[in-house]
């Protein structure tokens, strides 16, 4: 049999890194397997505006702190860069165009089997994939009528090509209201919710709202320890001139339509307006069928772990869930602490 690993991460984005720094703390042997050219996990693939909603602070890595002023905002490409440069710094051990297609199990070993049909063999299995590459875009009646755009706002990258449309935008959470904002600079859009948009101030007393959810405990609290799932903030962060802009109708908010129709959309009072662009910023899925055979998933695709160990396979874990452990889960300043407590499970698993 070829090298036999400690453990093998299975994606390279900021939860598999973060596993990564830890594994190497620990003195393992590993390898972090990435399924695009470039470790970065999802960035690349986010709006060309997106601003971090943390600040610098609040917003790094384990072992590494993220350049810059400490209350400045970063943007994408500054995650990127930092992201790249903390590969470098720790020297991980990335191999990128990996796909895996399936995790297998014989006598407490994984073989990891890569698109390629390259097969790797470890005793450990961390996933770290995230959700990304899976969106969500519910049912809605009619849809299958309608002549205009429909996409996931994962698609989306800047306004250039929407100028001068109509524009549904579906959703309620902090970057779907970025999007709306800056497509409104060009376009008539709507926000088309549930319920109205709720804003949080980004700072409190002068300090940014992150600040407050860390000194009270409620970022990292552990929700698991108690039988519970984190739960989904409702609420968006204003970022700046948010509350201005929904105040001028720029974007405006009505309640989500009930159907298409061949034009454009049917509001609740059955009213039809005619639309170009209809973009779902509906959030995201989990997408595991490389698990499916080892039984370490439900009946919806969902992983059965408690904390990020699995509670189905031995030698499984997961980090980069949202909700995982704590409210923090599977965002930049909350995979450092959810991979240290991984690896440590992992390290017990490994000397029984």
């Amino acid at each position: 049999m070829d090298k036999i690993w400690d453990a093998i991460v299975i994606g390279g984005g900021q939860a598999g890194l973060a596993s990564g720094y830890y594994l190497r703390k620990s003195g393992l042997q590993f390898l972090i397997l990435e399924l695009s050219n470039s470790a970065a996990g999802s960035w690349p693939n986010y709006y060309d505006s997106l601003r971090l909603f943390s600040p610098a602070y609040s917003s790094s890595l384990p072992g590494m702190k993220f350049p810059g002023q400490r209350d400045y905002y970063p943007t994408k490409s500054e995650v990127i860069s930092y992201l790249n440069d903390y590969i470098q710094h720790f020297q991980l051990p990335v191999e990128v165009n990996k796909q895996v297609i399936s995790v297998e199990k014989n006598n407490d070993i994984f073989t990891v089997v890569i698109k390629t049909s390259e097969r790797y063999h470890s005793k450990t299995v961390i996933n770290a994939t995230g959700s990304f590459r899976n969106p969500f875009i519910p049912v809605v009646k009619g849809r299958e009528l309608f002549k205009g755009r429909i996409f996931h706002s994962s698609e989306y990258r800047n306004p250039d090509t929407f100028i001068n449309q109509r524009i549904i935008v579906v959703g309620s959470g902090n970057s779907v209201v970025q999007i709306a904002i800056e497509l409104s600079k060009v376009s008539k859009v709507t926000l088309a919710v549930r319920n109205q948009v709720h804003l949080l101030k980004q700072k409190v007393l002068g300090q940014d709202l992150h600040f407050w959810l860390k000194i009270t405990g409620f970022d990292h609290f552990p929700f698991w320890r108690f039988g519970k799932t984190a739960p989904k903030s409702n609420s968006v962060i204003d970022l700046g001139q948010y509350k201005e802009h929904l105040e001028i109708g720029k974007p405006d908010q009505l309640q989500m339509f009930t159907s298409f129709y061949s034009d454009g959309v049917i509001w609740p009072d059955g009213s039809k307006e005619p639309v170009d662009t209809v973009i779902f910023a509906t959030g995201y899925r989990n997408h595991l069928p490389h698990l499916i055979g080892i039984g370490a998933i439900d009946l919806n695709g969902d992983p059965l772990h408690v904390a990020g160990v699995s509670t189905a396979v031995e030698g499984l874990y997961y980090v980069g869930i949202e909700g995982q452990r704590s409210f923090a889960s599977a965002t930049l300043r909350g995979v450092g602490p959810d991979s240290k407590f991984v690896i440590r499970k992992l390290l017990r698993y490994l000397k029984t």
